[in-house]
């Protein structure tokens, strides 16, 4: 059986001037044979060998086949750059004669020519093949990493309420909390991340901090530092709203609080009504 969007074992059933044929066996309906072009014919290719090649649809949508080694297969999701955008989505370099459809309704977000983008292959309804963003249940649940490694990955999706979804090693499910963020992230970037937790299914959430005692270190030397840009006061107090000192800071109020006691005990700063004060030596 021909399978679209895979690589397959096929055998040189019979030739022609334009190209041979191929099939799972030595005889075939005319269904389950499938071209090979001339150009893409091994010289020594005899009738019976064995051939590994890629199946797809050409710009006529027949099913074809080639030789050459296609950017993605069904397999396994793959970072791709987007070829162009068109009326029905966008179109997908895999590396064939023909850029694959990425429909509007398989985008997680609205992408450009050029972008970067974590896609998997898929067959539609239409028995054509297409792209999906929403790459979720594509990715491996169980990773080798444990507690504390450090993985790399990209961001492929952004959650308000659950944070940003990151395909570490490209294949691997991770997320990133939103307390372990700030808001810089973005859609296509690669990060380089702490995993602070392996859940019971196997999934990681992943950490862009260091753990608590390395991370205060950092957030009270960037603390000072913003306080010292903002003409040495900064209108905040252990009573202000999450909401405000993250945007502020760019901390959570619990990092925020760590930071503070960490400067009041090495004695740079001080609280007044209105706020914290940088003193007078450290400015």
């Amino acid at each position: 059986m021909l399978r679209l969007g895979e690589k397959q074992i096929l055998y040189c059933i019979s030739r022609e001037e334009f190209g041979v044929y191929l099939a799972e066996e030595g005889w075939a309906p005319e269904k389950e044979k499938v071209l090979l072009p001339i150009k893409q014919v091994p010289e020594d290719l005899k009738i019976g060998d064995a051939l590994e090649v890629f199946v797809y649809k050409d710009s006529k949508d027949r099913i074809i086949s080639t030789v050459n080694e296609p950017f993605i297969t069904t397999a396994r999701p793959e970072i791709l750059k987007i070829a162009d955008t068109g009326k029905f989505g966008a179109f997908v370099d895999c590396g064939l004669e023909r850029d694959i459809l990425l429909p509007f309704k398989e985008q997680t977000h609205r992408v450009k020519k050029g972008d970067e983008v974590l896609v998997a292959l898929y067959v539609d309804k239409s028995s054509r093949l297409c792209t999906t963003m929403k790459v979720y249940d594509h990715l491996i649940k169980t990773s080798p990493y444990k507690r504390d490694d450090v993985v790399t990955g990209f961001v492929y999706d952004i959650s308000e309420r659950f944070g940003v979804y990151v395909a570490v090693d490209g294949i691997y499910q991770g997320r990133i909390p939103p307390r372990e963020y700030d808001d810089s992230l973005e859609y296509g970037q690669r990060v380089t991340a702490r995993v602070s937790n392996v859940l019971k299914d196997g999934k990681m959430d992943l950490s862009l901090k260091k753990k608590a005692y390395k991370q205060m270190d950092d957030d009270a030397e960037a603390l000072l530092s913003l306080l010292k840009s903002n003409g040495g006061r900064l209108e905040l107090n252990d009573s202000s709203s999450p909401e405000d000192i993250r945007k502020i800071t760019r901390m959570s109020k619990n990092a925020f609080k760590r930071a503070v006691g960490h400067l009041l005990k090495e004695e740079k700063i001080r609280f007044d009504r209105q706020g914290i004060i940088v003193k007078e030596d450290y400015r």
